[in-house]
């Protein structure tokens, strides 16, 4: 009898082992440890000094300045909303993220929804900026001098990361990048930003990285600036710029100062690839303190779509004629053999899927415009996909498309 037995022992004891593996590989597969966020902050009004979390699905309203201390870390989770009052803004000296998703942007505007009521972001001594699908609206807001602040400013050599992010309506510079900051720009829109000043992206002073597949729209000055400094006593700035679509910038500002695609001087060094620039003032403008071997560029879509603009920010008035002013005379930048340039209203035409035209546009007006491309494109199959980056460890992944601007056929561009 035993030994009949000593099998069946044997045959339960597998069977007890076998679900035992069974329910610990289950429990491995199913189990997932939920993180609480860090110092999650109550919904409501908050001013002063401010460190946690801005929960998904609350409402913020800033009552006064907000600072952040060295050390801290203030985050917005996606679909965090933040109203600013009293021309507040927020004071970083430690590490701001903003984190939403396509689905579920951020939000940070002010409580009137209207141009420059409220500070930005005086990131100037933080520890990192990391800002990706977050809507940042209407900044510009005076400081205690009148003159009107910054949507956001860098300047000290920090990790700068911003991505599929929008600034809209700000009444001075978008993104002030300097001081030696290391940044990432990639697929923003940046739209009818500065009063009478500004440009969209000013990058200075040392400061390195890549801006691409970037929207720049009717900006009162230029859309990328890249500048060292008037001497040069630091690290050059260093700037990959490729694959962005600029249009109706530079005319706020007007002939004391014309606005342009694209500038650089004062030793700023960097390639310019693969952009569309469309009835801007001045295209691509390289001063000669620049140095004519410092900027490398090619591959650039000018058009315009008329033959002039009269410039009305000066008595007389002054009739521009465009095509002069995609490499404007005096400047070091003369056309490349792969630009595709406009001699004719029609010839090298980007076929935006729709744009009204525009040229000088008010100061926070809307964008109705879409800038994709359409089938038969001049911009389509003329881009440079094997120039070499300056900064390839910031391009977040990003590379030259063989279509130009910011909205190539393939959908690897801006998702806005």
């Amino acid at each position: 009898m035993k030994t009949k037995q000593f099998p069946i022992w044997i045959a339960a004891i597998g069977l007890v082992a076998s679900m035992a593996s069974c329910s610990k590989k289950e429990n491995t597969d199913i189990i997932k440890p939920v993180i609480p966020p860090s110092h999650p902050i109550k919904s409501g009004n908050i001013s002063g000094f401010v460190k946690g979390t801005l929960l998904t699905g609350s409402t913020y309203t800033v009552t006064a300045d907000i600072y952040v201390n060295k050390g801290d870390t203030l985050l917005a989770q996606p679909g965090a909303i933040i109203i600013v009052k009293n021309n507040s803004q927020f004071l970083i000296q430690g590490v701001f993220q903003s984190l939403g998703t396509q689905a579920n942007p951020v939000s940070f505007n002010s409580a009137s929804n209207t141009p420059g009521t409220w500070g930005g972001f005086a990131c100037d001594s933080a520890q990192a900026v990391t800002i990706k699908w977050t809507k940042i609206l209407n900044t510009g807001g005076p400081d205690n001098t009148g003159s009107a602040r910054r949507t956001l400013v860098v300047d000290r050599p920090i990790k700068v990361d911003i991505e599929d992010s929008w600034v809209e309506n700000g009444q001075d510079d978008g993104l002030g990048l300097f001081g030696g900051a290391e940044i990432t720009i990639l697929r923003n829109t940046i739209q009818s930003g500065g009063s009478t000043d500004g440009e969209a992206i000013n990058i200075k002073t040392g400061s390195m990285g890549v801006v691409a597949y970037n929207l720049i729209f009717s900006q009162a000055g230029t859309g990328v600036k890249l500048e060292t400094d008037a001497v040069v006593t630091t690290a050059l700035t260093k700037v990959d710029v490729f694959n962005n679509t600029m249009v109706a910038c530079g005319w706020r500002r007007g002939a004391a100062e014309p606005g342009r695609g694209v500038s650089a001087g004062v030793s700023a060094t960097g390639n310019v690839y693969n952009n569309v620039i469309v009835n801007c003032y001045h295209g691509i403008e390289i001063f000669t303190d620049d140095g004519a071997n410092n900027i490398k560029y090619n591959n650039n879509l000018f058009y315009s779509t008329a033959l002039t603009f009269v410039d009305k920010t000066v008595t007389p008035n002054l009739t521009i004629t465009l095509r002069d002013q995609y490499y404007p005379a005096g400047a070091l930048g003369v056309p490349q053999s792969a630009d595709v340039i406009s001699t004719a209203v029609g010839n090298a035409d980007p076929k935006f899927v729709s744009f009204d035209g525009s040229f000088l546009v008010p100061n926070g007006a809307a964008n109705n415009n879409d800038f994709h491309l359409q089938t038969g494109s001049a911009a389509i199959g003329k881009g440079n996909t094997s120039f070499v980056l300056d900064n390839p460890s910031l391009a977040g992944g990003a590379a030259p498309d063989v279509d130009l601007g910011a909205y190539p056929t393939d959908g690897k561009g801006n998702k806005h």
